[in-house]
């Protein structure tokens, strides 16, 4: 959600000043002035993001009211997103609704790798030693190479030692097995489990 707000206020102040960073155009109406950051609570807890500034001064970005406004909406889109891959369609979407525009292919290209680095690392981030790991799935209609089939959402969290949950995330698999659950322990084969629970019966 960060990402994707921050880039359309960037792209925002792009427009306001009819100029993209040290571009020389006789259309210019300012210069930008770096960033200032604003904490804002959101269903995902406290988020920081990054006002873009004008020197000029006149200009704040319309996108982080909209963003707020939409949390629900975007963060399903971000979801599926995760579950599905990054989508540059569906990022351009987003981004154009914040900022109320029509938006690049480079300016999406720039915050679609944005977004997918960052849910790459979180794929990735070291958890530690799990105490109880439970694995489960659930089928969802997915689309896949122009058709619609099920699929196994398979879903892994876990309890820490000190009685925190934590979300490992969510895999699309083929079919809710065995050999489909094991993907997801090669995936997080750094983490140390202690118990594991597995739910094969609903």
């Amino acid at each position: 959600m960060r990402i994707l707000v921050n880039e359309a206020m960037r792209i925002e102040r792009e427009n306001f000043l009819r100029a993209k960073p040290y571009e020389r155009t006789e259309e210019r109406r300012g210069y930008a002035n770096g960033y200032k950051p604003k904490t804002v609570k959101t269903r995902l807890g406290e988020v920081t993001f990054d006002i873009p500034q004008v020197r000029e001064g006149g200009f704040y970005p319309s996108a982080l009211e909209k963003g707020i406004r939409s949390e629900r909406a975007l963060l399903m889109t971000l979801a599926e997103m995760y579950v599905k891959g990054v989508s540059t369609r569906k990022v351009a979407d987003i981004i154009e609704k914040l900022c109320g525009t029509q938006i690049s292919a480079s300016q999406v290209s720039r915050a679609a790798q944005q977004l997918d680095e960052e849910l790459e690392a979180w794929r990735n981030r070291p958890i530690g030693e799990i105490v109880y790991l439970y694995l489960d799935a659930r089928y969802e209609k997915v689309r896949q190479a122009g058709s619609v089939r099920d699929a196994a959402i398979l879903m892994a969290s876990g309890v820490k030692s000190d009685g925190k949950k934590v979300n490992f995330g969510c895999f699309c698999g083929s079919q809710r097995s065995r050999s489909s659950l094991a993907g997801i322990f090669r995936r997080v084969g750094q983490t140390r489990f202690t118990r594991c629970a597995v739910d094969y019966q609903r």
